[in-house]
């Protein structure tokens, strides 16, 4: 099973993991150009998508979608409340309704030869979700856009292979920056986005012997820096409560503008 970041920041998030035989994306949140662009590099084109997850409902996890769909009649993956968020939206233009499929958190559906397990997390948004993808024995997980963590997001995130997490932000950096005060307490609050020393610390929770790599997603253009992010983390994670050290495992930082080496899991 593969997984490589196309594109993960505020301003627009498009991820794919695929086997041999089954092509995924979660999310499109970038143009349509950039998504095929990113494809192309993989060695796919957007004929070979089997399908498109969504999260949820904002522009940064769906700008591109009508366009990607519409041309290659994808398949559409997204809670019952996604969905009627989408449909709504006027920038994506008109899309067929039988190409959506309506999934629930913590009911599981296959697609070809992966199975996916939505999980729920906690956002600004109507009905979100992450993904659990696996193909076998190999487990990779997308869960970005979440506030806060719990002890179910801990437990459906453990036994990874791979996992890309959320690092948005810098809480200094967002305290102090400009952005207006509804925004920083949108950004801060339990529906807002995972800051960095967040992400360490529900990574230092699932962090096993096991994880072949951890990719740092979604950080924030004005509020984080990619080195503080990566920083922070490995922080984190070698000071949290487990017998790991940061050393002990892959980590890099999603970008928003090119995409990210591809990892092959083993």
């Amino acid at each position: 099973m593969r997984l490589c970041s196309i594109a993960s920041g505020s301003s627009g998030n498009c991820i794919y993991v695929g086997s041999e035989a089954t092509h995924l994306l979660v999310d499109v949140g970038i143009s349509g150009k950039r998504t095929e662009s990113g494809l192309k590099d993989l060695g796919l084109c957007g004929r070979d998508i089997d399908g498109i997850l969504i999260t949820h409902e904002h522009a940064d996890h769906i700008s591109g979608l009508g366009v990607l769909a519409r041309k290659y009649e994808i398949p559409i993956y997204a809670t019952r409340g996604t969905i009627r968020e989408i449909l709504s939206c006027r920038f994506i233009g008109e899309l067929d309704p039988q190409l959506f499929h309506e999934v629930d958190a913590d009911r599981k559906f296959i697609l070809k030869d992966l199975t996916i397990n939505p999980m729920r997390i906690s956002h600004d948004a109507a009905q979100p979700v992450a993904y659990r993808i696996s193909y076998g024995g190999q487990r990779i997980a997308v869960c970005t856009d979440l506030g806060v963590y719990n002890e179910y997001t801990v437990e459906c995130l453990k036994g990874l292979d791979a996992v890309l997490l959320e690092a948005n932000h810098d809480v200094h950096m967002l305290e102090t920056g400009p952005y207006p005060y509804y925004l920083k307490k949108r950004i801060l609050g339990e529906r807002g986005h995972l800051s960095n020393e967040n992400s360490g610390r529900l990574l230092s929770r699932i962090v096993h012997d096991g994880m072949q790599a951890i990719v740092l997603g979604h950080l924030s253009k004005e509020n984080n820096l990619p080195q503080l992010a990566y920083e922070s983390v490995r922080m984190e994670i070698t000071m949290g409560d487990n017998p790991y050290q940061a050393n002990d495992f892959r980590m890099l930082v999603a970008k928003r503008d090119e995409a990210s080496p591809v990892i092959q899991i083993a």
